[in-house]
């Protein structure tokens, strides 16, 4: 397995691990799939901001999975914040691969001075918990009920990681 910053190339095979997300699980609060229109807006918008957008392939070059991160709120207090996902094909899953994709990213996350790094949960997904504290994510909050899918009401969990390894000081005066 390797892991790669993905091209427009790559879309497609990302946008199928996506959409099977969306139609099989609670981990994406959509309930249509993506098309390959929006999907590259979506990449070209985190290009745009200097954000990664990493594949992880088999020897065969087959997509097993992707990672990114993006804005957390748009308002420029959040600057500093990023909240990241990483999503895998089913038959990836649990081994290790979406830890290299997270860990992969935090170095493009220092790089480009962010402070923590956010991951937003579906709180029945306790698989999916216990891998970002296992990362070094801490649960911050707990939203009940914001979101719906599958005919029912879903809760969300953050998790939260401090990318620089530190809650105490604040970026330089002029950042």
């Amino acid at each position: 397995m390797q892991i790669r910053e993905a091209t427009l190339e790559d879309l497609a095979a990302i946008l199928d691990i996506y959409n099977e997300v969306i139609a099989t699980t609670t981990a994406v609060y959509n309930d249509d799939p993506l098309t390959p229109g929006e999907f590259a807006v979506w990449f070209q918008d985190r290009a745009a901001a200097g954000y990664p957008v990493l594949l992880a392939e088999d020897e065969d070059g087959r997509a097993l999975g992707f990672s990114s991160f993006g804005d957390f709120r748009a308002r420029p207090g959040y600057r500093f914040t990023v909240e990241h996902s990483v999503h895998l094909t089913a038959d990836a899953r649990g081994q290790g691969i979406g830890t290299a994709l997270v860990q992969a990213l935090l170095p493009y996350a220092q790089a480009l001075g962010k402070h923590t790094i956010l991951g937003a949960v579906d709180a029945d997904n306790e698989g999916s918990i216990r891998f970002h504290e296992k990362l070094g994510f801490v649960q911050v909050g707990r939203l009940p009920q914001v979101g719906f899918k599958f005919g029912r009401w879903l809760d969300l969990v953050y998790l939260q990681r401090f990318i620089d390894e530190t809650s105490s000081s604040g970026p330089a005066p002029d950042a």
